[in-house]
């Protein structure tokens, strides 16, 4: 995209010609309180992060802030923030030439040396296509020159980086809060050597754990579309390359004065990453594998941060926010202390991420003396069956005793999350979801009228079609097909009979697109580019979302999302992430996926001791136990 508005002018432009006339302004302004404005001159090496979903979405993500904050408190560096902009904002940045700006200096985005995208879903990747065009770079990494900045990438994506492959000069694998401000360092001895090629920039740090370089590395395919062999075409390029990890959390940079947005958005609140990782072994969650292992920051400095965060924000809730927030070794301890000190504040506390057999109604009664929402569970399938497939090792007993402990204890509005289209499913398996529904909702009326109560009891079950993601034990697994998935969802919707019983999905079409990318290829970067060229923005929002349009792309490949998504991998066939190293074993998920078929249960190594998965030994960590340290 080519821009005639000069630097000067830039900011006057935006502010006074273009914010008046979008639905959110505020977007686009910057100014927050929190925010850092460095100066320019004074720090050479300038970075731009850059979240491809709008403002609200981006700011409540906690990983931005940690950067934020890991970049921004060391010296000859800056970090600078953009957005996504929603469609109003695109068109008039594109009538009046405005390039895509950071938010703080209001400067282009192709000014930084460096452009970095947080990789948050796969859905996204259009927007990023997208604002590359609004800065006014060139897409693909062999078009851009050594004037642009080095493009990025991050996040829990990364972890597959091929299908952006051939759009990032280098991606950031694994927990980025330390090896980033090193990266920056690096490329500011490279700027301050007289800078030049920056494939000698690029050279030096790709044998870094954490960091790949993808232009680096050539990947070939059998007739067959068979992966025949990945290897690396500079000496210097290590693989597997390792992922970055932040060993303890005690240590480890954390916002202390977070950026307070102007505006509404998603999580707008405190939030305290109590601990990182999980290790209950869920065979469909990629995060409890990449994250691996678990980490605790301690309850004191835990309420020193809660402290410094209220005082500077003025929020009225802390969340405590990780994979499973209940597995903290002083989570008790660490609410009673949160509201003793913010009760009278009316600061609530809130725990966002809840297992059914690690639940205790009496924190969720303590956190709700101050206020009482609804509480969420995922039991994840309806049959016990399934559940022992997954490894979700909680029975309906489990959930039977805290939904009635809870309903005990005032809640009336209770949600279930649950997947369809697993491996191994079967319909009397969807049968049980709906009946653990009804199930759920009898005990709740029983519970109610035992308690003399008149409030309506309610029970909300969410399926959502099953995507099997890499580094996981269904890595290998092929998804339903489409017009299975959205047959599921209807014969569901058709079982429900009850009153207050209310079933929602989502759209089978994004989970069977983002399964093509979850576990696609560099092979998928023109039916991406060519998506985008015809229009695909946004696909997370059901509003925007267009998969006619990816139906063209697809097509005008020669490639099919049913054979892309539906397809089932070899044992002992090449993965597309298999270069990447997440830490766990892929022998560890191949047994894991064995044990899914005979649907048995491998335990919490926290609990039972190690299962070999191989992050322990492998990465020289100690895994942080309920009560004791493992070696």
């Amino acid at each position: 995209m080519k821009t005639h508005v000069r630097q000067t002018d830039l900011r006057t432009v935006v502010m006074d010609k273009v914010l008046p006339r979008v639905e959110k302004p505020v977007r686009y302004a910057g100014g927050e309180l929190g925010a850092v404005h460095k100066n320019w001159d004074e720090h050479p090496v300038r970075f731009v992060f850059a979240f491809p979903d709008v403002y609200e979405v981006g700011m409540s993500h906690l990983g931005l802030q940690i950067l934020y904050h890991s970049v921004n408190r060391e010296e000859g560096m800056l970090m600078e923030r953009t957005f996504a902009p929603w469609l109003d904002m695109e068109n008039l940045m594109r009538t009046e030439q405005i390039p895509l700006y950071a938010l703080e200096s209001f400067r282009p985005v192709r000014d930084f040396d460096l452009l970095g995208f947080t990789l948050q879903y796969e859905m996204s990747y259009t927007n990023i296509l997208n604002m590359l065009d609004l800065a006014g770079l060139n897409q693909r990494r062999e078009d851009r020159t050594g004037d642009d900045p080095l493009v990025i990438g991050g996040g829990p994506c990364a972890f597959n980086p091929e299908p952006l492959a051939d759009f990032f000069d280098l991606f950031v694998i694994g927990d980025a809060e330390e090896v980033l401000p090193r990266l920056l360092g690096a490329y500011r001895e490279w700027k301050a050597s007289g800078g030049g090629d920056r494939e000698r920039f690029l050279v030096s740090v790709c044998g870094w754990d954490g960091i790949y370089v993808p232009g680096f590395v050539d990947v070939s395919w059998a007739e067959d579309g068979r992966i025949r062999e990945v290897r690396a075409n500079r000496p210097e390029m290590v693989l597997p390359v390792r992922k970055a990890l932040v060993k303890d959390l005690e240590t480890a940079p954390f916002p202390q004065k977070p950026i307070v947005p102007y505006m509404d958005v998603i999580h707008d609140r405190v939030m305290l990453e109590v601990l990182r990782g999980c290790t209950h072994s869920c065979r469909f969650c990629q995060a409890g594998t990449v994250y691996r292992p678990v980490r605790e920051r301690s309850g004191e400095l835990l309420l020193e941060q809660a402290r410094t965060l209220v005082a500077a924000t003025g929020h009225e809730d802390i969340s405590l926010t990780s994979l499973s927030t209940a597995d903290h070794t002083q989570l008790s301890e660490l609410v009673s202390r949160l509201l003793d000190e913010y009760r009278e504040q009316m600061v609530s506390i809130s725990l966002p991420s809840l297992r059914i057999d690690s639940f205790s109604v009496g924190v969720a009664r303590e956190i709700s003396s101050v206020r009482k929402t609804g509480l969420t569970f995922a039991p994840e399938a309806g049959s016990q069956r399934m559940r022992d497939v997954i490894n979700k090792g909680v029975t309906e007993e489990d959930l039977f005793r805290v939904v009635e402990e809870a309903f005990g204890a005032g809640w009336h509005r209770i949600k279930l999350y649950f997947m369809i289209g697993l491996p191994f499913e079967n319909e009397e398996d969807l049968a049980a979801i709906i009946r653990l529904g009804e199930r759920v909702l009898d005990l709740g009326r029983k519970v109610a009228r035992e308690r003399g109560s008149r409030q309506k009891v309610s029970v909300t079950v969410s399926a959502s079609g099953f995507v099997p993601k890499p580094f996981t034990p269904f890595q290998w697994w092929g998804q339903d097909e489409l017009e299975t998935l959205q047959r599921k969802q209807r014969s569901m919707k058709e079982a429900v009979r009850a009153r207050n019983l209310v079933f929602n999905y989502h759209d089978a079409r994004l989970s069977h697109l983002e399964s093509v990318f979850a576990r696609g290829d560099r092979r998928l970067a023109g039916v991406l580019r060519r998506a985008w060229e015809l229009g695909c923005r946004f696909d997370s929002w059901d509003e925007q979302f267009r998969f006619d349009l990816w139906q063209q792309a697809l097509n005008e490949e020669g490639l099919s999302s049913a054979r892309l998504a539906g397809r089932t991998f070899e044992k002992e066939e090449i993965l597309p992430w298999d270069h990447i190293d997440a830490g766990v074993r892929k022998s560890y998920l191949w047994q894991e996926y064995e044990k899914a078929a005979q649907g048995a249960l491998t335990p919490d190594c926290r609990e039972a001791g190690c299962t070999a998965c191989g992050i322990c030994p492998d990465w020289g960590v100690r895994m942080e136990l309920k009560g004791k340290r493992y070696e």
